[in-house]
Protein backbone atom coordinates (compact mmCIF):
# COMPACT_ATOMS: atom_id res chain seq x y z
CA UNK A 1 0.00 0.00 0.00
CA UNK A 2 1.25 3.47 -0.63
CA UNK A 3 1.75 5.52 2.12
CA UNK A 4 0.17 9.14 2.24
CA UNK A 5 2.84 11.54 0.93
CA UNK A 6 2.27 15.32 1.61
CA UNK A 7 5.71 16.37 0.38
CA UNK A 8 4.83 14.63 -3.28
CA UNK A 9 8.01 13.26 -3.54
CA UNK A 10 10.28 11.23 -5.96
CA UNK A 11 11.55 8.45 -4.01
CA UNK A 12 14.00 6.12 -5.25
CA UNK A 13 13.56 2.93 -2.89
CA UNK A 14 17.09 2.20 -1.29
CA UNK A 15 16.39 -1.36 0.07
CA UNK A 16 18.34 -3.40 -2.56
CA UNK A 17 21.76 -2.52 -1.04
CA UNK A 18 24.42 -4.20 1.24
CA UNK A 19 23.99 -1.28 4.04
CA UNK A 20 21.02 -3.78 4.86
CA UNK A 21 21.55 -7.35 6.46
CA UNK A 22 18.28 -8.50 5.06
CA UNK A 23 19.17 -7.47 1.50
CA UNK A 24 22.72 -8.16 1.92
CA UNK A 25 21.93 -11.95 2.53
CA UNK A 26 20.08 -11.80 -0.64
CA UNK A 27 22.37 -10.18 -2.19
CA UNK A 28 25.02 -12.58 -1.22
CA UNK A 29 23.21 -15.69 -1.55
CA UNK A 30 22.13 -14.90 -4.96
CA UNK A 31 18.34 -15.11 -4.09
CA UNK A 32 16.67 -13.68 -7.13
CA UNK A 33 13.18 -14.42 -5.91
CA UNK A 34 14.24 -12.31 -2.73
CA UNK A 35 15.22 -9.65 -4.36
CA UNK A 36 12.08 -9.40 -6.47
CA UNK A 37 10.03 -9.64 -3.77
CA UNK A 38 11.89 -6.68 -2.01
CA UNK A 39 11.25 -4.59 -5.49
CA UNK A 40 7.76 -5.43 -5.52
CA UNK A 41 7.22 -4.36 -1.57
CA UNK A 42 8.89 -0.73 -2.54
CA UNK A 43 6.88 -0.71 -5.48
CA UNK A 44 3.65 -1.36 -3.96
CA UNK A 45 5.00 1.52 -1.43
CA UNK A 46 4.85 4.31 -4.06
CA UNK A 47 8.59 3.98 -5.01
CA UNK A 48 8.92 6.18 -8.44
CA UNK A 49 12.33 4.25 -9.30
CA UNK A 50 14.67 1.46 -7.50
CA UNK A 51 17.72 1.52 -6.60
CA UNK A 52 20.02 -1.41 -7.43
CA UNK A 53 23.21 -1.94 -5.33
CA UNK A 54 25.18 -4.87 -4.90
CA UNK A 55 28.08 -3.89 -3.42
CA UNK A 56 31.50 -6.05 -4.48
CA UNK A 57 29.52 -8.72 -5.91
CA UNK A 58 27.92 -5.79 -8.04
CA UNK A 59 31.24 -4.57 -8.89
CA UNK A 60 33.25 -8.31 -9.53
CA UNK A 61 30.21 -10.46 -11.21
CA UNK A 62 28.56 -8.76 -14.36
CA UNK A 63 26.95 -11.86 -15.14
CA UNK A 64 24.69 -11.85 -11.46
CA UNK A 65 24.58 -7.70 -12.62
CA UNK A 66 22.76 -8.88 -15.60
CA UNK A 67 20.78 -11.87 -13.99
CA UNK A 68 19.54 -9.16 -10.82
CA UNK A 69 18.26 -6.58 -13.88
CA UNK A 70 16.42 -9.02 -15.66
CA UNK A 71 14.97 -10.47 -12.52
CA UNK A 72 13.82 -7.37 -11.02
CA UNK A 73 11.99 -6.25 -14.26
CA UNK A 74 10.24 -9.23 -14.72
CA UNK A 75 8.73 -8.80 -11.00
CA UNK A 76 8.04 -4.85 -11.11
CA UNK A 77 7.15 -2.47 -13.83
CA UNK A 78 9.15 0.26 -11.72
CA UNK A 79 12.02 1.73 -13.34
CA UNK A 80 15.73 1.08 -12.54
CA UNK A 81 18.12 3.16 -10.84
CA UNK A 82 22.24 1.89 -11.29
CA UNK A 83 24.06 2.11 -8.41
CA UNK A 84 27.18 1.21 -9.41
CA UNK A 85 31.06 2.91 -8.67
CA UNK A 86 32.00 0.74 -12.16
CA UNK A 87 31.98 1.27 -15.38
CA UNK A 88 31.43 -2.58 -16.33
CA UNK A 89 28.79 -2.97 -14.08
CA UNK A 90 26.79 -0.01 -15.55
CA UNK A 91 27.43 -1.36 -18.97
CA UNK A 92 25.57 -4.47 -17.77
CA UNK A 93 23.19 -2.92 -16.46
CA UNK A 94 22.37 -1.00 -19.55
CA UNK A 95 22.13 -4.14 -21.90
CA UNK A 96 20.33 -5.98 -19.59
CA UNK A 97 17.78 -3.24 -19.06
CA UNK A 98 14.55 -3.37 -21.16
CA UNK A 99 12.63 -0.01 -21.21
CA UNK A 100 9.44 -1.81 -22.56
CA UNK A 101 9.29 -3.86 -19.09
CA UNK A 102 9.34 -0.13 -17.43
CA UNK A 103 6.20 1.14 -19.85
CA UNK A 104 9.21 2.81 -21.81
CA UNK A 105 10.56 4.79 -18.92
CA UNK A 106 14.56 5.32 -18.73
CA UNK A 107 16.80 3.97 -15.89
CA UNK A 108 19.11 6.42 -13.50
CA UNK A 109 22.53 6.02 -13.48
CA UNK A 110 23.96 6.94 -10.46
CA UNK A 111 26.08 8.79 -10.26
CA UNK A 112 28.16 11.17 -12.55
CA UNK A 113 30.50 13.19 -11.06
CA UNK A 114 33.12 15.66 -12.38
CA UNK A 115 36.23 13.60 -11.93
CA UNK A 116 34.23 10.47 -12.95
CA UNK A 117 32.80 11.66 -16.43
CA UNK A 118 33.16 8.05 -18.38
CA UNK A 119 29.92 6.70 -17.60
CA UNK A 120 28.41 8.88 -20.01
CA UNK A 121 30.17 7.10 -22.68
CA UNK A 122 27.45 4.70 -21.81
CA UNK A 123 24.92 6.74 -23.87
CA UNK A 124 26.41 4.94 -27.06
CA UNK A 125 24.90 2.05 -25.74
CA UNK A 126 21.39 2.75 -24.46
CA UNK A 127 19.81 6.38 -23.41
CA UNK A 128 19.67 7.31 -19.41
CA UNK A 129 18.44 9.65 -16.43
CA UNK A 130 21.58 10.36 -14.42
CA UNK A 131 22.36 11.17 -10.28
CA UNK A 132 24.86 14.20 -10.48
CA UNK A 133 26.87 13.84 -7.49
CA UNK A 134 27.19 18.02 -6.35
CA UNK A 135 29.75 17.27 -3.01
CA UNK A 136 33.30 17.34 -4.95
CA UNK A 137 34.28 19.62 -7.94
CA UNK A 138 37.13 19.69 -10.11
CA UNK A 139 39.37 22.44 -9.48
CA UNK A 140 43.28 22.93 -11.44
CA UNK A 141 42.94 18.99 -12.26
CA UNK A 142 41.98 17.63 -8.71
CA UNK A 143 38.68 16.31 -6.76
CA UNK A 144 37.85 18.91 -3.55
CA UNK A 145 35.26 18.56 -1.41
CA UNK A 146 32.38 21.14 -1.39
CA UNK A 147 31.99 23.07 1.88
CA UNK A 148 29.66 25.78 1.03
CA UNK A 149 26.14 25.63 -0.62
CA UNK A 150 27.65 28.38 -3.22
CA UNK A 151 30.51 25.40 -4.06
CA UNK A 152 27.52 22.95 -3.96
CA UNK A 153 24.90 24.93 -6.04
CA UNK A 154 27.98 25.84 -8.29
CA UNK A 155 29.11 22.24 -9.14
CA UNK A 156 25.42 21.79 -9.94
CA UNK A 157 24.92 24.34 -12.14
CA UNK A 158 28.52 23.59 -14.22
CA UNK A 159 27.61 19.95 -14.58
CA UNK A 160 24.16 19.89 -15.41
CA UNK A 161 24.53 22.51 -18.32
CA UNK A 162 27.52 20.64 -19.58
CA UNK A 163 25.35 17.42 -19.64
CA UNK A 164 23.05 19.45 -21.72
CA UNK A 165 25.25 20.89 -23.71
CA UNK A 166 27.24 17.79 -24.71
CA UNK A 167 24.62 15.33 -24.35
CA UNK A 168 21.40 17.01 -25.07
CA UNK A 169 20.19 16.32 -21.65
CA UNK A 170 17.00 17.81 -20.62
CA UNK A 171 16.84 19.34 -17.19
CA UNK A 172 14.22 17.48 -16.10
CA UNK A 173 16.52 13.92 -16.78
CA UNK A 174 18.67 15.23 -14.10
CA UNK A 175 19.00 14.77 -10.36
CA UNK A 176 21.58 16.37 -8.53
CA UNK A 177 22.49 14.67 -5.17
CA UNK A 178 23.38 17.00 -2.76
CA UNK A 179 24.82 15.04 -0.42
CA UNK A 180 22.77 14.81 3.18
CA UNK A 181 25.00 14.58 5.94
CA UNK A 182 25.06 13.09 9.44
CA UNK A 183 24.24 15.66 12.15
CA UNK A 184 26.59 13.48 14.79
CA UNK A 185 29.47 14.60 12.88
CA UNK A 186 28.68 17.66 11.59
CA UNK A 187 30.67 20.39 13.22
CA UNK A 188 31.42 22.24 9.89
CA UNK A 189 27.64 23.54 8.98
CA UNK A 190 27.45 21.36 6.12
CA UNK A 191 23.70 20.45 7.05
CA UNK A 192 23.20 24.23 6.60
CA UNK A 193 25.13 24.60 3.37
CA UNK A 194 23.26 21.44 2.02
CA UNK A 195 20.02 23.37 2.46
CA UNK A 196 21.44 26.34 1.36
CA UNK A 197 22.77 24.66 -1.67
CA UNK A 198 19.22 23.48 -2.36
CA UNK A 199 17.90 26.75 -2.19
CA UNK A 200 20.39 27.94 -4.25
CA UNK A 201 19.75 25.84 -7.09
CA UNK A 202 15.93 25.29 -6.91
CA UNK A 203 16.19 29.35 -7.76
CA UNK A 204 19.13 28.86 -10.49
CA UNK A 205 16.90 30.30 -14.12
CA UNK A 206 19.33 28.09 -15.74
CA UNK A 207 18.71 24.55 -13.80
CA UNK A 208 14.90 25.59 -14.70
CA UNK A 209 13.12 21.66 -13.71
CA UNK A 210 15.98 19.97 -12.52
CA UNK A 211 15.68 17.20 -9.29
CA UNK A 212 16.85 17.88 -5.92
CA UNK A 213 17.21 15.14 -4.40
CA UNK A 214 19.64 13.89 -1.08
CA UNK A 215 20.00 10.33 0.84
CA UNK A 216 17.78 10.61 3.84
CA UNK A 217 18.85 7.87 6.03
CA UNK A 218 22.58 9.59 6.04
CA UNK A 219 21.49 12.11 8.58
CA UNK A 220 20.54 10.20 11.57
CA UNK A 221 23.29 7.86 11.34
CA UNK A 222 24.76 6.52 14.37
CA UNK A 223 22.14 8.29 16.43
CA UNK A 224 20.07 6.41 19.44
CA UNK A 225 16.65 5.29 18.58
CA UNK A 226 14.60 7.39 20.54
CA UNK A 227 14.64 11.47 20.49
CA UNK A 228 13.67 12.68 24.55
CA UNK A 229 10.20 13.07 23.53
CA UNK A 230 10.13 9.40 22.48
CA UNK A 231 9.89 9.62 19.56
CA UNK A 232 11.51 7.33 16.79
CA UNK A 233 14.63 9.96 16.40
CA UNK A 234 16.10 8.68 13.18
CA UNK A 235 12.37 9.25 11.55
CA UNK A 236 11.74 12.11 12.96
CA UNK A 237 15.19 13.56 12.10
CA UNK A 238 14.51 13.24 8.40
CA UNK A 239 11.32 14.11 8.78
CA UNK A 240 12.96 17.52 10.19
CA UNK A 241 15.26 17.78 7.27
CA UNK A 242 12.54 17.49 4.46
CA UNK A 243 10.57 20.11 6.44
CA UNK A 244 12.75 22.98 5.66
CA UNK A 245 14.49 21.56 2.48
CA UNK A 246 10.79 20.93 0.55
CA UNK A 247 9.55 24.50 0.57
CA UNK A 248 13.32 25.57 -0.45
CA UNK A 249 12.43 22.81 -3.21
CA UNK A 250 14.10 19.63 -2.81
CA UNK A 251 11.85 17.64 -4.69
CA UNK A 252 13.04 13.71 -4.55
CA UNK A 253 14.76 11.55 -1.80
CA UNK A 254 16.77 8.44 -1.58
CA UNK A 255 14.91 6.65 0.62
CA UNK A 256 12.42 3.84 2.21
CA UNK A 257 9.11 4.02 0.78
CA UNK A 258 7.00 3.05 3.25
CA UNK A 259 8.35 5.36 6.36
CA UNK A 260 5.97 7.41 5.57
CA UNK A 261 7.20 10.96 5.19
CA UNK A 262 5.91 13.94 6.92
CA UNK A 263 6.31 17.57 7.99
CA UNK A 264 6.51 18.17 11.52
CA UNK A 265 4.59 20.89 13.79
CA UNK A 266 6.94 23.36 14.72
CA UNK A 267 6.46 22.60 17.95
CA UNK A 268 8.38 19.53 17.71
CA UNK A 269 11.22 18.69 19.91
CA UNK A 270 13.03 17.39 16.94
CA UNK A 271 12.64 20.17 14.39
CA UNK A 272 13.38 23.11 17.20
CA UNK A 273 16.78 21.41 18.28
CA UNK A 274 17.28 20.73 14.45
CA UNK A 275 16.52 24.65 13.86
CA UNK A 276 19.07 25.23 16.68
CA UNK A 277 21.74 22.75 15.46
CA UNK A 278 21.69 24.39 11.75
CA UNK A 279 22.62 28.06 13.39
CA UNK A 280 25.81 26.30 15.20
CA UNK A 281 29.38 25.11 14.35
CA UNK A 282 32.17 23.38 16.33
CA UNK A 283 31.44 21.89 19.48
CA UNK A 284 28.24 24.11 20.19
CA UNK A 285 26.75 21.91 17.23
CA UNK A 286 27.64 19.07 19.31
CA UNK A 287 26.23 20.34 22.59
CA UNK A 288 23.40 20.42 20.30
CA UNK A 289 22.96 17.16 19.34
CA UNK A 290 22.85 15.79 22.85
CA UNK A 291 19.48 17.49 23.25
CA UNK A 292 17.65 15.65 20.64
CA UNK A 293 18.47 12.62 22.97
CA UNK A 294 18.35 14.17 26.71
CA UNK A 295 16.74 16.26 28.92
Amino acid sequence: MTAPDPFNLIVIGERISPGYKSAKALIEGGDIAGLQALAVKQAQAGARYIDVHLGMRGANDPAFVTEVIRGLQAAVTTPLSFDFAELKAQEACLRAYDRARAAGELPLVNSITEQHWEFMQLRAIAPFKVIIMASERMEDGLAKSNKTGADIAGTAHRTALRLAKEHGMAMSDIFVDVSVRAIIADTTGMNRSVLDAVRLIRTDPELKGIHIMGALTNIGQQMPPKAVDGSDLKQALENAFLTIAVPYGLDAVMGTPWRGYQPLPEDSHVLKTYRAFLEQSGTNALRVVRKFYRA
